[in-house]
């Protein structure tokens, strides 16, 4: 038997996006944000005129982490420091990020993708993910 899942729809994916740079512009931060379906998937991306460069891959990677780990890159960065032995591991994976900036994205319960915002400082990252998050009406949390 196939299970339909619910998926993000790429609209709401750019929706996302806008929003995130809107409440960064209003509070005169730079960012990037990425919105990655729950495969890790990129979906839709948006920066900031005079963001760092660096800050692409950063936001496209936490994006890629929340979504495919269903869990903040925060909170995946804490599990880390409190075990020595995962963090040996996933220093061998790519696209694993542990810098706050990074929500999973939660429609009734299911995790339905990831985003990742980077350019500005850790908490501003993460008010304006959180921000693109309650836009469109989903969670950041089950």
């Amino acid at each position: 038997m196939i299970s339909e899942k619910p998926e993000i729809s790429a609209k709401a994916g750019l929706e996302m996006a806008q929003a995130a740079i809107a409440f960064a512009q209003e509070n005169k931060w730079d960012i990037t944000v990425a919105i990655c379906d729950r495969a890790g998937q990129l979906i839709a991306f948006l920066r900031s005129e005079n963001v760092i460069l660096g800050a692409i891959d950063f936001a496209i990677d936490k994006a890629f982490t929340a979504a495919t780990l269903r869990k903040s890159t925060a909170d995946f960065g804490t599990r880390m420091a409190s075990a020595p032995g995962l963090s040996l591991g996933v220093g061998t994976r790519p696209r694993l990020m542990t810098w706050t900036g990074g929500l999973p994205i939660f429609y009734n319960g299911v995790c339905v993708g990831g985003i990742g915002v980077s350019g500005a400082l850790d908490h501003q990252d993460l008010s304006c993910a959180q921000a693109a998050i309650d836009f469109v009406g989903l969670r950041s949390d089950a």
